[in-house]
Formats: C-alpha cells, sequence, structure tokens
C-alpha cells in the first residue's frame, strides 16, 4: 500500500492538459448500458492491461508530448474505475503515481460511475495523486437512465458530487444526448442540471449505434431510432453554450474516433463524425456570423469578415461550410475571412463594423 501523501491540487479547469490515456475496458462496470460495446469504442481485448503495457503506453505518449512543461495527466478510461476491487484499483494507482512523484506527469484522472463515489472508495485513493475524477452522468432524468439500463439515479449523481466537492479534486461530468427517451428539451433540462452542479468540466457525447451493444439489436428492431446529425449538432451547441456561459470548460464534444470507430459497420447509426467537435463549433459560429450580417444590415455584395486569429479556423467553419453558407444566404459575390491581431475574441468585424458576439 503506497503511503499516504498530500493530495495535489486539482488541475486548473481553463488548462487543457496532455493526456495520456490508458484504457481498462467495460473493467469494474456492474451494468451494461444499452449503447455500450467496449471493444468496439476502445479496441481493447484485454479485461485490464498489464503492467508492462502501461508503462510502455505511458513512454510511448511522452514521446509525443512536445511541451515538456505542459500539464500532463495520466487517465484511465473505459470502465468504471472506483467499481474496479481494492487490490486492482491501487495496484494500478501504485504503477503509475511514480510518474507524478519525479515530476514526470502532474496527477492521475479516471472516470467512473455516480454510484461509485463513496467515503470508503474515496479513502483508499486519497493517497495517491489523483488530480480530476469523471463522471459518467450520460442523462440526469431517471426514464432516461432506467431505459438505458444505467443502473443509478440523478439523485445518486447529485449525491456523488456533493461528496467530491468536500474533496480537491477537479470534477468533470459527462454527458451522452440522445439515448433511448431522450429528447432535445430532456437533454437540455439535463444540462442545465449539471449546469447548477458546479463541475469543473464537462464532455458532451451524441449517443450512437455501436454494433454489439443492445442498441443494436434494439435498432435493427425499430424499437430505437438515433438523432441525426442536425439535431445532435444544435442540442450539443447548446449545452457548450450553457456550460461554457457558467465557466464549465467543455473538454471533448463526440468520441474519439479510433481505428475500431472508423472500421466498418463498427457504428451502424447514429451522428458519428470524427470532427463532431469542430462541427458544433462551426454552428456556432454560422450562428454569431449570421447574427453580425444581420445587425450590418448587409444582404449582397463583398464581404470581408475580421475575426481574432485563433477564431479563424472556426469562423470559415469545417471545410470552409460558413463560407458557402453566408454565400448562399446572403447573396455574396465574394468572402474573405481574416485574422485581427488584437481583436476581442467575442467581436466580429463585418466590413470594418464591429459587432459583438451573442
Amino acid at each position: 500500500m503506497r503511503p499516504s501523501n498530500p493530495l495535489p491540487a486539482a488541475s486548473p479547469a481553463s488548462r487543457k492538459p496532455f493526456i495520456i490515456p490508458l484504457f481498462i475496458p467495460h473493467a469494474g462496470c456492474p451494468h451494461r448500458c444499452v449503447f455500450c460495446d467496449q471493444h468496439s469504442t476502445t479496441g481493447a481485448e484485454a479485461p485490464l492491461p498489464p503492467l508492462s503495457q502501461i508503462h510502455a503506453a505511458i513512454a510511448q505518449f511522452l514521446g509525443y508530448r512536445r511541451d515538456a512543461g505542459r500539464y500532463t495527466e495520466i487517465s484511465f478510461y473505459g470502465g468504471n474505475f472506483l467499481g474496479l476491487d481494492p487490490e486492482t484499483l491501487v495496484r494500478l494507482l501504485e504503477a503509475v503515481s511514480p510518474y507524478v512523484d519525479q515530476g514526470k506527469v502532474d496527477g492521475i484522472r479516471f472516470s467512473t460511475r455516480p454510484d461509485t463515489i463513496d467515503e470508503r472508495r474515496l479513502a483508499l485513493i486519497s493517497g495517491f495523486p489523483v488530480t480530476t475524477v469523471e463522471l459518467g452522468v450520460q442523462s440526469m432524468n431517471d426514464t432516461v437512465l432506467s431505459t438505458s439500463r444505467r443502473g443509478h439515479s440523478a439523485q445518486e449523481v447529485i449525491a456523488a458530487v456533493a461528496q467530491l466537492k468536500q474533496t480537491p479534486y477537479a470534477i468533470g461530468l459527462q454527458v451522452m444526448i440522445g439515448l433511448p427517451g431522450d429528447t432535445p428539451v430532456l437533454a437540455i433540462a439535463t444540462g442545465e442540471q449539471i449546469a447548477a452542479l458546479g463541475p469543473d468540466l464537462a464532455r458532451i457525447y451524441p449517443a450512437l449505434v455501436i454494433e454489439g451493444s443492445p442498441l443494436a439489436r434494439w435498432y435493427r428492431q425499430g424499437r430505437y431510432v438515433p438523432w441525426d446529425m442536425e439535431t445532435a449538432i444544435d442540442v450539443a451547441g447548446r449545452l457548450y453554450t450553457l456550460f461554457t456561459g457558467q465557466g464549465i470548460n467543455v473538454i471533448r464534444m463526440g468520441l474519439q474516433p479510433t481505428a475500431e470507430l472508423n472500421a466498418e459497420r463498427a457504428v451502424l447509426a447514429g451522428p458519428f463524425h470524427p470532427a463532431f467537435g469542430e462541427l458544433v463549433h462551426s454552428a456556432l459560429w454560422f450562428q454569431c456570423l449570421c447574427n453580425a450580417m444581420d445587425a450590418s444590415n448587409i444582404r449582397s455584395g463583398r464581404l470581408v469578415l475580421g475575426v481574432h486569429p485563433r477564431c479563424l479556423s472556426r469562423a470559415r467553419g469545417h471545410r470552409n461550410g460558413n463560407i458557402r453558407k453566408l454565400q448562399s444566404k446572403y447573396f455574396l459575390s465574394a468572402i474573405r475571412v481574416v485574422g485581427v491581431s488584437g481583436l476581442d475574441p467575442r467581436v466580429i468585424l463585418v466590413n470594418g463594423s464591429a459587432q459583438r458576439m451573442l
């Protein structure tokens, strides 16, 4: 057993960490949610990686890190970390903690279920340099949770967050939109309840029909119809705006595209796109650009849009999609989107006229 150490400070929510992912597919999970097929989402074969594989993965990812001073976390994903048996949990934490002690990484992050947050388990990890705890919330609607076979309630999420608030850990909450029984109205209500809990971080995933999951069977039987891409992008964008407006850092939208997910027929249906987050940002920017255009009363001719340099890609949209849509909507003969150094990121210049983004 590792000696008790003072807990490190939680990673600042505004700092984007360099993540070293370690997958423990389905390990520690007492339930099989209808959307879950861990082999397709992680591609891992073994229930738990051997220690040699863990050390090799850490070394590999540290080699990818260009900035040695960048805030870095070793992250356990794909399973229910606190649902592991205590011996296994301690063994994994003992395997990676020396990297923190040696200053190679800054902390440890893991994902777990809300119903595994209790005093006994929190005491078990208290001597290790854990910095961030993410909870797979998915929904705050009990009907949606029950239909999706999550095995926990919204009240358990509230209780788990309250307990974590008593620790120095950064708290992340994961939301999945479009589950069986979910609607845009219910998803936004979930977002409002999550925002009220005050987490540091959030992830937004659209529900996908993965081959081998119970949801795949329901899909084939006509019992489940996934959301279309337009609906998923719209709802994800509204949640993103809600969360960031309350100081909650949205660290990811959409599943990480892996070779397994990209394989033929791995995703049977649903709003899967390898750049889902970029599509959401593009849609949000298109609305802001339209608002700026309408305020400037421009309906034709040539247009020069000025944005902060780091906003260029999102303003132009995925594969310049926003430029094409603006040309069509406003009957424009030409559009240029240029970066303007020193411009407030919340301001758009429309032919030189400043319009504040709402």
